[in-house]
């Protein structure tokens, strides 16, 4: 691709999160595009967010850490997109609709970062003397993709398919419980929807956050201090309709819930 279709991409993702209009794939649109395409694409939608909204980075999201959801698509590691300030919703708040697109929710583990990891090759041992805490988390993911067809390049550049997410307010250190073995519980209205554990993340949280540490380092863009880290799905994620409510449980972290706005014209989530 070039500079001038990796702007060309960019304004088209811009539009179909305003409209509401969703855009056929990338990869039809523009049958050349690489992963470093996708990535050059979602970086300028990232810095027009930060320089013409005042928008600012809060940390990252990590995708695609189910090796299933790899095969499907056809890779063999994660990608990653940024959390901007105005994503964050408390538990329990109501999420507005107009900031959703196709949204569907995934329970997650937060990490918040008390150091920095700037050195060239973060390991496990620097991640773990880095993390301050641990939150349980609900992501809801969105696609400015028609139908969510997607591929690799498609999520990448759509900010790895980022949306809004909502943050528990129970913080927990590292040694409090069992990252791995953490059982996750996500009801519906009291009726379970999705279930799973931290091994179910490349087998490990942890395991996923090194690798987005080591790649951000790589790209001269290191985790900071304060930074937030979504590390990737405990279970399947499951699609939301108006009016839902979704609370996910966490062995040994906690729960947190998410409620939608209803429809207009319905009762309030």
């Amino acid at each position: 691709m070039t500079p001038q279709q990796h702007l060309q991409a960019a304004a088209a993702l811009r539009d179909a999160a305003r409209t509401g209009h969703f855009i056929a794939p990338l990869r039809e649109q523009f049958t050349d595009i690489t992963g470093d395409d996708a990535y050059a694409i979602q970086k300028i939608n990232t810095e027009l967010r930060v320089q013409q909204e005042g928008r600012r980075v809060v940390g990252c999201k990590i995708g695609l850490t189910s090796r299933v959801v790899q095969q499907q698509l056809g890779v063999d590691q994660p990608d990653f997109g940024v959390l901007f300030d105005d994503m964050v919703y408390g538990d329990g708040e109501p999420v507005p609709a107009e900031v959703l697109h196709q949204p569907k929710v995934e329970a997650e583990i937060a990490f918040v970062l008390g150091r920095d990891l700037d050195m060239a090759l973060p390991g496990h041992t620097d991640l773990i003397r880095a993390i301050d805490y641990a939150l349980p988390a609900i992501e809801i993911v969105g696609s400015r993709i028609a139908a969510w067809n997607i591929k690799f390049v498609d999520t990448v550049a759509d900010n790895a398919s980022a949306g809004a997410y909502v943050l528990g307010t129970t913080p927990r250190k590292l040694a409090d419980f069992d990252l791995r073995l953490a059982g996750m519980a996500m009801l519906r209205r009291g009726e379970p929807v999705s279930t799973g554990a931290g091994a179910a993340c490349l087998g490990h949280p942890l395991n996923a956050v090194v690798w987005l540490a080591r790649t951000m380092a790589r790209l001269g863009a290191p985790l900071r201090a304060g930074d937030l880290v979504l590390s990737g799905a405990l279970g399947p994620m499951v699609a939301v309709a108006p009016g839902d409510i979704f609370e996910t449980h966490i062995n040994g972290l906690g729960s947190v819930r998410a409620a939608f706005a209803a429809a207009p014209g319905g009762d309030k989530a």
